[in-house]
């Protein structure tokens, strides 16, 4: 494993030991488990999917919980497996797979379909949250970004 240090950064930033935290206990939790494969693809400015090959597993077999920052999936098969296999090539054991989400993230949908689980998530920033362009001598306005380039609001 390799170990990042994140000393300079820390002695030149204020406010981010959660994140230098979530990073180093990530790189240690992930050392060796790859179980079950998945990807994480971006689909928008603010929306994410999360894909796992989870092959085998029912929807009953599986518990997705999303907390404040965490998203967690868990499987368990509840049903035994019949039959006397010669050769077990397709992995179904118990996992739990655990994904940080940045501030605002939510779980909007899950599906599973042809052994795939696929977890959209969206970011939806608080109005409150939003950049606001502020004039000498006035107060704060909205400030709407379209395609790059800003515009402001009444």
């Amino acid at each position: 494993m390799e170990r990042f240090d994140f000393t300079p950064y820390r002695r030149s930033t204020v406010g981010f030991d959660r994140l230098f935290d979530l990073l180093e206990r990530q790189a240690r939790a992930n050392a060796g488990d790859n179980y079950p494969p998945f990807n994480i693809e971006r689909r928008g400015e603010d929306n994410y999917r999360i894909t796992l090959a989870v092959a085998g597993f029912k929807p009953h077999d599986l518990d997705i919980t999303a907390q404040q920052n965490l998203l967690v999936i868990k499987g368990q098969r509840t049903e035994a497996q019949d039959g006397h296999f010669l050769h077990v090539g397709i992995a179904n054991r118990a996992f739990e797979r655990r994904f940080e989400l940045a501030d605002f993230v939510r779980v909007e949908t899950a599906d599973l379909a042809d052994g795939l689980l696929t977890i959209d998530l969206v970011r939806e920033v608080p109005e409150a949250m939003k950049p606001k362009k502020v004039l000498i001598g006035g107060g704060a306005q909205s400030l709407t970004v379209v395609e790059g380039s800003s515009s402001e609001a009444a």
